[in-house]
């Protein structure tokens, strides 16, 4: 790996570990970074990076939440398990079904038709709108759902059913999520923890589908970009996610529909002049 690579692959990183908790799309703004900044490697790759690097991302919630998504504690010399997470887990599964059908049956589909600049800057735009809308509906509401107890099958389905939009680059898995959970009357710290644990199977699924498909011959090069872009997502991710749990517990999700809004029209001007 040159000192090229490795700053790029830094970069990749970095940019994945913010934008996949705030809900701005990590994989819009990976394409965008694509973009401008390029790696050495093939457009196959590429596709598999862009996903797989999201486990790194993820591992940050396994590894700040364990103590809440980990069943099975130990008592005494025997193993006890905790049905309240087991509880949750069942639901986390029912929200993760719509997202893997859709995905496994247009997986190819969408990677043809919608990973693009255009679609990045329509969707950032469409969602900006959506959160500042729904922000200022909700404003003076009292949310029905307050803790992750309170979240039934029902309403687990509905949030699963929303994360089918961002099967759309540009719109945000976390967004979309979001978007729907406060619809439905969930808090705004409840959505997004949800949302983080609901990342756990969907990104899991993702990335072995991505790698089946890719194979496991990498070059020795591209291995590096896969590990060191995982390792830098896992990092960064650990400070996102704390801050966003912070920020949202006084505001609301408004400034980050005016950010996608903002640069959505930055790159359309950009597609414009170019």
């Amino acid at each position: 790996m040159s000192l090229h690579e490795l700053l790029v692959t830094l970069l990749f990183g970095l940019v994945e570990g913010i934008t996949e908790w705030l809900p701005i799309s990590s994989t819009g703004h990976m394409i965008l970074v694509e973009k401008f900044i390029t790696l050495s490697t093939n457009d196959a790759f590429m596709e598999m990076f862009r996903v797989v690097v999201q486990l790194g991302a993820i591992m940050a919630v396994v590894v700040l939440y364990w103590n809440k998504i980990f069943p099975f504690k130990k008592k005494g010399k025997g193993i006890e398990v905790d049905m309240g997470i087991m509880n949750l887990w069942f639901r986390i599964l029912v929200a993760s079904v719509p997202a893997a059908i859709i995905g496994l049956l247009f997986d190819d589909y969408l990677d043809a038709h919608f990973y693009n600049f255009q679609t990045v800057s329509m969707t950032l735009i469409i969602y900006g709108v959506l959160f500042i809308v729904i922000e200022m509906w909700n404003k003076g509401r009292s949310p029905k759902v307050n803790s992750l107890k309170d979240i039934t099958y029902n309403t687990a389905l509905i949030i699963g059913v929303f994360q089918l939009l961002s099967l759309i680059p540009g719109t945000s898995r976390s967004g979309a999520t979001i978007i729907g959970a406060l619809l439905i009357g969930v808090s705004r710290t409840v959505a997004a923890e949800f949302t983080f644990y609901l990342a756990i199977p969907v990104m899991f699924g993702a990335s072995f589908l991505k790698l089946l498909r890719f194979g496991l011959n990498f070059t020795l090069g591209e291995a590096c970009i896969l590990v060191v872009g995982m390792i830098t997502a896992f990092l960064v991710s650990v400070f996102a996610i704390k801050f966003l749990m912070g920020y949202i517990k006084k505001h609301d999700f408004k400034v980050f529909g005016y950010y996608r809004i903002v640069l959505g029209f930055i790159l359309i001007a950009y597609m414009f002049a170019h």
